[in-house]
């Protein structure tokens, strides 16, 4: 049984953790080329606030995939109602259109943390991550030309954008 997505607490990050080192293998959803820990992530867990949480899925009690709102710019007040948005999901449950159901319910949530702009940063070659994306309305804003480089291998950042209200 799926639940409704929820704020992450401290308790949930060794399942995003190991969320994302799947991620992190499958090379193209993440800059992050190296498995992570724990602790390699608790600041970033904690720099997430009310506005700005990490959200998860739970599937039967189990962590199947998590959302993170990240401020866009955090330290300028113009962009105080921007925030990017990531989606990783278990890769025992991709496939299955869970992601767009997923990613649909963290923009209405997003909403009610007056935010009015999602970013979307991914790589050109992430072909289901786009198409999830823009499926549910996200438009190409911008292509970083080979600006990350993981592994030796050049990659193109695609910043995908979405006003979810004005």
């Amino acid at each position: 049984m799926l639940n409704e997505l929820r704020r992450a607490t401290l308790e949930d990050l060794p399942e995003i953790i190991k969320i994302y080192n799947e991620a992190i293998k499958d090379g193209i959803s993440t800059a992050d080329s190296k498995v992570v820990s724990v602790e390699d992530k608790l600041e970033w867990f904690h720099s997430h606030d009310s506005l700005h949480p990490i959200l998860v899925k739970e599937y039967h009690g189990r962590i199947i995939a998590w959302i993170s709102l990240q401020p866009f710019y955090a330290n300028l007040m113009a962009y105080r109602h921007s925030a990017r948005i990531n989606i990783y999901i278990d890769k025992n449950f991709q496939g299955k259109k869970l992601g767009q159901q997923f990613l649909s319910e963290a923009i209405d949530q997003a909403k009610g943390y007056n935010i009015k702009t999602l970013l979307a940063l991914i790589f050109s070659e992430n072909a289901p991550s786009l198409k999830l994306f823009k499926k549910l309305g996200f438009k190409e804003w911008g292509n970083l030309n080979r600006v990350a480089n993981i592994e030796g291998v050049d990659k193109d950042l695609l910043i995908l954008g979405l006003r979810i209200q004005e």
